[in-house]
């Protein structure tokens, strides 16, 4: 279970995560990841869920956003504070192996972000 610190709920933050963020896509999800230039405040990161009908049922929905839960709070302890993290599933995302998956998302979107910054 991620703390409540470290969850992301207000659609202001998804909508600047997808619109504004750096994105990665691999076989079964979409990474997006946001930096908040120069802040007042220093906040820990935060994770999001972006998981829609074309996955499945309600079962297999929330069987799934469980197992991104779970993969994504080692992940966050990796990413800059201040940060926006969302993951959206793919449709007929079954991936048997959620954790590698998610990691290598967070890894790229690192490096991707990184990269776009010393531009």
């Amino acid at each position: 279970m991620l703390p409540k610190n470290a969850r992301l709920n207000l659609t202001a933050d998804f909508a600047r995560a997808t619109k504004s963020g750096t994105r990665v896509t691999s076989e079964h999800f979409v990474g997006y990841l946001y930096i908040k230039p120069a802040p007042e405040e220093t906040n820990p990161p935060k994770f999001g869920l972006i998981v829609n009908k074309g996955v499945g049922g309600s079962v297999a929905r929330h069987a799934l956003a469980r197992k991104l839960r779970h993969a994504a709070a080692p992940q966050l302890s990796k990413l800059p504070t201040n940060s926006l993290f969302v993951i959206r599933a793919l449709a007929k995302s079954s991936s048997s192996d959620v954790i590698s998956e998610v990691e290598k998302l967070v890894t790229k979107l690192l490096e991707r972000s990184t990269r776009n910054a010393v531009k």
